[in-house]
C-alpha cells in the first residue's frame, strides 16, 4: 500500500523548503501522489512537476507509466512513480470567518489565472506593507524585504511576519508571536483581503478540476455549522472536504469523513507541511503519525477525469 499528501506548502508561499526539496522529500516517503497548495499562487507547481518528471525519467522503463505532456496527472501509476497534482490553497471569507479553499488540478500556464492571482496578490502585498509600518511606528525592525527574504515571489503570511518577531528575540515561539503581535485583537493585525469563499470555488472550477474546503475544524465551527457550510457551498461547486489533517484526531477525522460521506463530497488530506514553520510536521505523515492511503487520491483524480 502507497500513501499520498494532498496538502503541501514551499518557499512560494509560507513554507521553508523548495518545490523541488518538498517533491524529494516525498520521493523518499515513497508516496504515490502529492498536491503543491501553496496560498494563493500556482508559482511552485511548475519546478515540482518538473523535478517528479525528471525523478520518474531516472526509473527503470518497466516502472514509469505514459504521463501527459505536462507531467502533472491522469496516469497510471508505478510502483515507484510519483504524481504531483496542481494546487492551490485560497484564503477566502465565509459569513465573516476566513477559511480555506484548496484546488486540484489547477491549470497552471493560464494566463488568465496567473493574472487574477497576480492581483490577489498585490493585494495581499499592499495589506503586508501597511502591517510592516505598523511594527516600524513601534521601533520594530519589520520590512518586506526581511519578510521576502531574497524570493520576491514569495507569498508573505504571518508565519514570515512570525519567524521574524522569533529571529529578532522579541518572540520565543510562533504561539507567542501569533497571540501577542499577529492575532486579530493585535494592534499590528490587519485582516488579509481575501475574496468570498464561492468566488474562491469559482474561480478553482474555472481554472481547475476540483474544490474542497480545508481543514474545517481550524475555523471554530461545530458540527453542525461545518455541515451548513458545506450544503451551502456545494450549490457553489464544491467537491469535497478535507477529512484527514495534522490537526485531527482519530475521531475528528472519523466525524469528518461521515459528514462527507452524508453530503456526497469527496475527501482529502494532506500533513499541510511547511517545513522549518512547522517542524513537528513530516510529509506524507503529518503530526502523530498520519497516514492517507492512495485510493483517496484516485477518488480525486477519476472525479477529475469525468
Amino acid at each position: 500500500m502507497r500513501f499520498i499528501d494532498m496538502h503541501l506548502h514551499t518557499t512560494a508561499s509560507d513554507g521553508s523548503c523548495s518545490p523541488s526539496e518538498v517533491c524529494q522529500l516525498a520521493i523518499d516517503k515513497g508516496l504515490a501522489a502529492i498536491a503543491i497548495t501553496d496560498h494563493d499562487t500556482i508559482d511552485g507547481v511548475s519546478e515540482a512537476i518538473s523535478y517528479a518528471k525528471h525523478h520518474n525519467a531516472s526509473l527503470p522503463s518497466e516502472v514509469v507509466p505514459n504521463t501527459k505532456e505536462n507531467g502533472s496527472a491522469f496516469s497510471s501509476s508505478g510502483d515507484r512513480h510519483i504524481t504531483v497534482v496542481p494546487g492551490i490553497e485560497m484564503s477566502a471569507i465565509y459569513h465573516g470567518v476566513e477559511i480555506h479553499i484548496l484546488g486540484f488540478y489547477m491549470d497552471y500556464t493560464d494566463p488568465e489565472l496567473i493574472s487574477r492571482l497576480a492581483a490577489i496578490k498585490q493585494a495581499r502585498y499592499d495589506r503586508n506593507e501597511a502591517m510592516c509600518a505598523r511594527f516600524r511606528a513601534d521601533g520594530i525592525d519589520m520590512t518586506m524585504e526581511r519578510l521576502q527574504h531574497g524570493n520576491l515571489d514569495t507569498v508573505v503570511t504571518r508565519a514570515h511576519f512570525a519567524r521574524i518577531l522569533i529571529a529578532d528575540g522579541i518572540c520565543r515561539d510562533m504561539n507567542q508571536a501569533f497571540k501577542k503581535y499577529l492575532g486579530k485583537k493585535s494592534k499590528y493585525y490587519i485582516p488579509t483581503p481575501d475574496i468570498p469563499a464561492d468566488e474562491a470555488i469559482e474561480l478553482i472550477n474555472t481554472y481547475g478540476k476540483a474544490a474542497f474546503v480545508a481543514h474545517p475544524l481550524l475555523y471554530g465551527f461545530g458540527y453542525k455549522q461545518i455541515e451548513e457550510m458545506l450544503e451551502e457551498l456545494k450549490t457553489c461547486g464544491l467537491a469535497g472536504l478535507e477529512v484527514y489533517h495534522s490537526s485531527n484526531n482519530s475521531y475528528e477525522s472519523g466525524k469528518l469523513r461521515e459528514i462527507a460521506r452524508a453530503h456526497g463530497l469527496l475527501i482529502s488530506g494532506g500533513s499541510d507541511f511547511h517545513g522549518a514553520a512547522k517542524p513537528d510536521i513530516s510529509v506524507g505523515s503529518g503530526r502523530g503519525g498520519l497516514r492517507i492511503t492512495e485510493a483517496v487520491f484516485h477518488d480525486i483524480k477519476n472525479y477529475c477525469q469525468k
